[in-house]
């Protein structure tokens, strides 16, 4: 997905199609840039399983791939290299700007986006449509039951950005709707965003935050990505090529064949196999998705999960809040995926997910940190260590930053091997602030 919102580079991507004598129909009224770097972006499907895959084809009507194969390429050679492959080793160079294409695609703003997604049951579709309602029944099962949960959010969002309901199956064969997918690549989240692209469009992604693991937010970037590419190509089939293989790519593809139809595209040796087959992927999904009944499937429950959100100060460790408030830690975690390190941001409020009813205990349990830290005494100086290192000591020590069990046996004057036995600690075990340890006397450390 490497692309930059800027008209601009809008003006490359037509001249590079004009200069061949190829027009291309546009039909949306924003137009984005075509950035020449490498494609950032292929959105490759999520590892083989059966919550989380796109399922390949064969290379050939001789030849089935055996499910969980990674997809090859056109002569059988091995598993597709990743995409800035072809483009950084394409010697051919972009021609300079045009002045009619400029002109040409400025006209483009005052156009409109189809309001339906066109369907076609060829070959390759049919393909891809028996195996999902035949040997790969089960995990296609899966993903229709999972989207129940994002079906209507996802549906009002492509709404809302004029575009047709149908793209929903996009993210069905991308991640199997599944929010926290991540490829082999790096893309993460039910739309499978690679970082600069998911920030060009909007979404945090930092050493805090990364919001392609949101599905609401990466829903709405997603969206306007697809209708940025239909404004460059003109076709659902070509803007979904390019979602996952990139604009530079397809665009080569075209001018190389001298063809803006994708099912001509696919046939050609210009885009990979895994390209070939996303589109057909879609089509098939959206055939069943249309007539779930008809296909043998059944979407799950829609029902959101209740929450509860609250304003909790920077700096929040869930895994402090989570025991106070009563809540298992991984719960917390869960209802906010977007929480890197399960800490809230530094430097501001942030507005927190917590279970239906729980909000009141979260705040308490935030309270009740932030007076302990403010209660906090002054670490003790070297001469104090020894002293309390000396002094036979029992109860509960709370793990603070830097905290070892070496050093915390130290202090209470036992050995880190009794420290160890008495809290269940292996030798890898990592202690984390707010953790809790039982300590006993000196003289039980033997």
């Amino acid at each position: 997905m490497a692309i930059q919102p800027k008209f601009l580079g809008s003006v490359v991507a037509f001249s590079l199609i004009f200069a061949t004598g190829i027009v291309l129909p546009c039909a949306a009224e924003s137009l984005f840039a075509l950035d020449t770097s490498p494609p950032e972006h292929e959105a490759v499907p999520p590892p083989f399983d059966l919550d989380n895959a796109a399922i390949p084809p064969p290379v050939d009507p001789d030849r089935v791939v055996p499910f969980g194969e990674p997809p090859v390429d056109e002569v059988g050679s091995g598993p597709v290299a990743p995409p800035d492959d072809a483009v950084s080793n394409s010697t051919s160079p972009l021609p300079e700007i045009d002045p009619f294409a400029e002109a040409f695609a400025e006209s483009l703003r005052f156009s409109k986006l189809p309001s339906t997604y066109p369907l076609v049951l060829n070959d390759e579709v049919q393909f891809f449509l028996q195996r999902f309602t035949g040997s790969h029944r089960e995990v296609v099962g899966l993903w229709v039951n999972r989207s129940g949960r994002f079906r209507e959010m996802i549906q009002t969002v492509l709404r809302k950005h004029g575009l047709p309901e149908d793209l929903a199956y996009t993210a069905m064969i991308e991640s199997g709707y599944t929010p926290l997918a991540v490829s082999r690549v790096g893309a993460k989240g039910m739309w499978q965003f690679m970082p600069g692209t998911a920030r060009r469009y909007g979404l945090r992604v930092d050493h805090w935050i990364d919001e392609r693991l949101d599905p609401e937010k990466s829903t709405v970037a997603a969206a306007a990505y697809l209708r940025d590419l239909h404004g460059m190509f003109g076709s659902w089939t070509l803007a979904q090529a390019a979602y996952n293989a990139g604009e530079v790519t397809v665009l080569r593809a075209i001018r190389a064949t001298g063809s803006k139809d994708f099912w001509i595209l696919a046939r050609s040796r210009h885009l990979r196999r895994e390209t070939k087959d996303f589109v057909p992927q879609i089509q098939a999904a959206t055939f069943i998705g249309r007539d779930l009944a008809k296909y043998g499937f059944e979407m799950g429950d829609g029902s959101p999960v209740a929450v509860d959100t609250v304003v909790v100060p920077p700096a929040t460790d869930l895994r402090r809040v989570a025991p106070s408030a009563g809540i298992p830690v991984e719960t917390l975690r869960s209802l906010n995926p977007v929480l890197v390190r399960a800490v809230t941001p530094p430097g501001a409020p942030y507005t927190l997910r917590v279970p239906t009813g729980k909000g009141g205990a979260v705040l308490a349990a935030v309270t009740f940190s932030k007076r302990q830290v403010a209660s906090k005494p002054a670490p003790p100086t070297t001469q104090t260590k020894v002293a309390r290192a000396k002094a036979p000591t029992s109860g509960v020590h709370i793990v603070e930053p830097r905290d070892t069990v070496r050093s915390i046996a130290k202090r209470y004057g036992i050995s880190a091997a009794a420290l160890a036995r008495w809290n269940e600690l292996g030798e890898s075990t990592h202690l984390r602030p707010g953790d809790r340890l039982r300590i006993a006397s000196a003289t039980s450390a033997n």
